[in-house]
């Protein structure tokens, strides 16, 4: 029989059931936010660590760029030195 007393009942249940699956859904939230937080974090540690190797082989190639030029210019003075004295040292 439809009543005021079963109106009632039903209302509860449904707010019941609004209460519940505002929980869920804050749970849910809370658990993809959280989630949101540790991928941020593992990026930005990421971000980080390519910085440092970016800028070790940044050092690394500007050294040796540094240590090949040094070498060519070595070079260079030596075949110069070398030409202007070959006919003193091998008779040319």
């Amino acid at each position: 029989m439809p009543g005021p007393g079963n109106d009632d009942d039903e209302i509860r249940h449904l707010l019941r059931d609004i209460r519940d699956a505002q929980r869920e859904h804050g749970a849910e939230y809370r658990r993809v936010t959280e989630r949101l937080v540790e991928l941020q974090e593992r990026a930005v540690t990421q971000q980080e660590q390519l910085g440092r190797l970016y800028r070790r082989l940044v050092r690394v190639g500007g050294g040796l760029l540094a240590v090949l030029l040094a070498l060519l210019l070595f070079l260079v003075l030596i075949y110069y030195l070398l030409s202007g004295w070959s006919r003193y040292l091998f008779g040319v």
